[in-house]
């Protein structure tokens, strides 16, 4: 069990223990017995890390429901990647569901893979990252169109979270391409209300970004060309939790390991949240559409 949780008093433990023995099995036990399953031992709290990004809070959201519909209670943990990683090595966050390899978050693999357990399964495959344009930039399709135009864009990549793998992996790209430029960094909604007020009036902006991401339906935007491929070609997002979680939790650890989703499953699940006043109540209303999908993984 994890060094968080409580354990109950002893009066509590005695009190329980009559409580159990009168009621006997609860109908969660029964229903389990029926599927041939077994509850968690720890069916108690699960900390998830949550980044603010439109992707990660659609996911989170929607894991948060499928939990607690299952018996569990779970917290959501806002924090950055970097203080994520630190948080799940010392065992003071249970998931972060959102990992992407082989480029993006490389330096974190490298330097928790012996105090993090990251996945294997990957529940989306077809990730792409890299700097973006307005499609109006007709003469721009390539990072090396950068530097001649750098006037144009006052010498800015305009950047969101300071610590995403992104992030580090723009400032290599700036080094391998000798570019002339400066990254600022901000935060995902500052990012994405700066290319949104620069599209409304048709003003140039570069940007590090990612799809899967809703901006791409709300806005013509276009990936440069990388020829030293920099940013890699495909990513793949994975999960990664902390050491002894599949022991503790096997159950959602398997449901972990059996979740995936396409282009359309994802984009419209962000929408789904994003469109809500709540995100849960948006993560919900996707779960209630989905139950096909969703009996896939919750098995």
């Amino acid at each position: 069990m994890s060094k968080r949780k409580k354990g109950l008093s002893f009066i509590s433990g005695l009190l329980m223990v009559g409580i159990l023995a009168a009621c006997g099995d609860t109908d969660e036990d029964a229903n389990s017995a029926q599927n041939g399953t077994e509850p968690d031992a720890n069916n108690g709290e699960i900390t998830i890390g949550q980044i603010n990004w439109a992707e990660n809070i659609a996911v989170t959201n929607m894991w948060k429901v499928l939990l607690e519909d299952k018996g569990y209670e779970v917290d959501l943990t806002l924090l950055d990647m970097g203080a994520t990683m630190m948080a799940l090595s010392s065992d003071e966050l249970d998931a972060s569901l959102e990992i992407w390899l082989p480029v993006q978050d490389a330096n974190y693999l490298e330097e928790y893979e012996e105090t993090i357990n990251f996945s294997d399964s990957t529940w989306f495959d077809n990730a792409q990252v890299g700097l973006v344009v307005p499609e109006y930039l007709e003469d721009i399709n390539s990072v090396e169109d950068l530097n001649e135009n750098k006037e144009l864009f006052d010498g800015q990549i305009i950047g969101f979270d300071p610590g995403a793998g992104t992030m580090e992996v723009t400032e290599q790209l700036i080094e391998d391409y000798n570019l002339d430029f400066e990254l600022l960094p901000s935060t995902e909604p500052a990012m994405i209300a700066e290319i949104g007020s620069r599209i409304e009036n048709e003003e140039p902006i570069v940007s590090p970004l990612w799809s899967p991401h809703w901006v791409f339906s709300d806005f013509d935007l276009k990936f440069l060309d990388d020829p030293q491929n920099t940013f890699g070609e495909t990513e793949k997002i994975h999960h990664a939790t902390r050491l002894g979680f599949e022991d503790d939790y096997p159950e959602v650890s398997e449901w972990f390991n059996n979740w995936k989703m396409d282009d359309q499953e994802i984009a419209e699940l962000i929408n789904y949240v994003e469109s809500a006043e709540d995100p849960l109540d948006g993560a919900r209303e996707w779960i209630e559409e989905n139950q096909d999908l969703i009996g896939e993984w919750v098995k």
